[in-house]
């Protein structure tokens, strides 16, 4: 088992809304991207909510979330994992979320990739932040098999945050 770490958090100071995940996956790490397994479904589910093509290179996409008032990170700043599962995340430490928050007043909502990231986010931090809000969405990871048109309806409760 190694230690992995996550990415630093991708903001600006139009940033609204928060978007979080667990940690990176392999793939992800391999290329220093977030999302960048090709069967996750997180690039291709954002577009299509954005109503936005897809771009190929990587900051373009992170360009597409900010203009929209997105920001990204993970709840997890290190932890040890084999392979890329959640199941098999083990002693992980939690990003700062309380300065992160103080020093970013704009976010109004938090939104969770999946059930991990909600789970450790609650047990650990906790939802007891002025003026946020906290929804758990449904997983963008192949991992899980869902139909592309259920994460839509699902992650269709981000759009009234956008910018």
């Amino acid at each position: 088992m190694r230690i992995i770490y996550s990415f630093k958090p991708v903001y600006d100071n139009k940033s609204r809304v928060l978007i979080l995940g667990s940690i990176p996956g392999g793939e992800s790490l391999r290329k220093k991207q977030y999302y960048a397994h090709e069967r996750n479904a997180f690039w291709p589910l954002i577009s299509a909510l954005l109503n936005m093509p897809c771009p190929e290179d990587y900051q373009a996409r992170l360009n597409m979330l900010l203009s929209r008032g997105i920001a990204l990170w993970d709840v997890i700043k290190s932890c040890e994992r084999k392979g890329s599962l959640d199941s098999n995340i083990k002693n992980e430490t939690i990003n700062d979320f309380a300065d992160f928050f103080i020093a970013h007043t704009k976010i109004k909502h938090v939104f969770f990739n999946g059930g991990k990231a909600y789970s450790l986010f609650k047990s650990r931090i906790g939802f007891a932040f002025d003026n946020i809000g906290f929804t758990k969405l449904g997983s963008t990871s192949p991992a899980h098999a869902v139909t592309f048109e259920s994460r839509i309806s699902d992650w269709k409760q981000i759009l009234p945050y956008l910018i």
